[in-house]
């Protein structure tokens, strides 16, 4: 399978806080990875390009978008909330984080790859309709999926986000519409807090407790997401791809493996491949173990070429 790996340079460079763990180095980390394992050579590449404007408002109010424009900061560093904060760069990257994903979903959809894997940060999970928050600026994948609806003609999209936190920022964005379904796991309770009560054909929340192993998580997702998604047959799978589940994650205590990262991504490739052609884009959210995480994601990455 033609994987896409989609990156910029930009996204290096933004930085909420020196030690911060949504470091700059876990971009280099994953890279580093995927060369290691000789993966890197056999994907195509692209830039991530900036997004517009207008394309960000797919999935945020006016307000808001604004509000992120004007905060950017020429030197130094300028607070939206008490986790999320921009440096000079910041906008860029952030704009190119979305740039990625509406690059990636054109490609699949377009039959220039199959897979798409976006190594950009920041990232978006958390990100409302209306505010920024926990690191995330704008919901990249909420926009890739409302841009593949709009702009491709899909009926159908499924989100599926197993990062450790609770992506309530793609909640509340596409809370309602019918052509969505999301999908998250998440280690609660734990930041942000909260998530909405499920409903069929649109949500499918799965709380797992502190302590969380292997078999308890591969036991949830597949008597929970796997019978929901086949039941929707989505024509496109974005992924939010956050390893931060990883037992050696220090902000979070799940306790999943690499292998894990693994295994739930082939159960999400088999899904595709019964309604969606194959089709999947995937965009980086937490991990901040940077061994775990280059591992996690490699593995990740491993799968969607179709390599394991």
């Amino acid at each position: 399978m033609a994987t896409l790996l989609v990156t910029h340079p930009d996204c290096v460079l933004h930085e909420i806080s020196p030690d911060h763990p949504e470091c700059p180095g876990r971009i280099g980390a994953i890279l580093d990875q995927l060369k290691k394992q000789d993966l890197f050579d056999y994907c195509l590449h692209a830039e991530a390009p900036l997004a517009e404007r207008e394309q960000v408002l797919l999935a945020h109010e006016p307000a808001h978008v604004e509000n992120v424009f004007a905060s950017s900061p020429t030197i130094g560093s300028v607070s939206l909330d008490a986790d999320t904060a921009m440096n000079p760069h910041s906008l860029t990257a952030a704009l190119r984080s979305v740039g990625g994903g509406l690059l990636a979903t054109d490609a699949v959809l377009n039959k220039e790859a199959d897979t798409a894997f976006c190594l950009t940060r920041p990232p978006g999970h958390h990100a409302e309709f209306d505010k920024a928050m926990g690191f995330c600026f704008f919901g990249n994948v909420a926009i890739a999926a409302r841009h593949a609806i709009q702009q491709h003609g899909l009926e159908r999209v499924a989100i599926v986000d197993f990062d450790v936190h609770h992506g309530n920022g793609t909640e509340d964005i596409v809370d309602g519409d019918a052509k969505i379904l999301f999908c998250s796991s998440f280690q609660y309770p734990l930041y942000p807090g909260a998530y909405r009560s499920n409903v069929d054909n649109q949500r499918v929340n799965v709380p797992l407790k502190s302590g969380c192993q292997s078999a308890q998580f591969r036991d949830a997702i597949t008597a929970t997401w796997l019978p929901a998604l086949d039941a929707f047959q989505p024509e496109l799978i974005i992924v939010s791809a956050g390893f931060d589940a990883h037992a050696e994650d220090p902000l979070a205590g799940l306790l999943l493996a690499d292998a894990d990262y693994l295994w739930i991504t082939q159960q999400i490739r088999e899904v595709a491949m019964r309604h969606a052609g194959g089709r999947i884009v995937s965009m980086l959210e937490g991990g901040y173990a940077l061994p775990a995480l280059a591992r996690s994601a490699s593995a990740h990455v491993r799968v969607l070429m179709g390599m394991d």
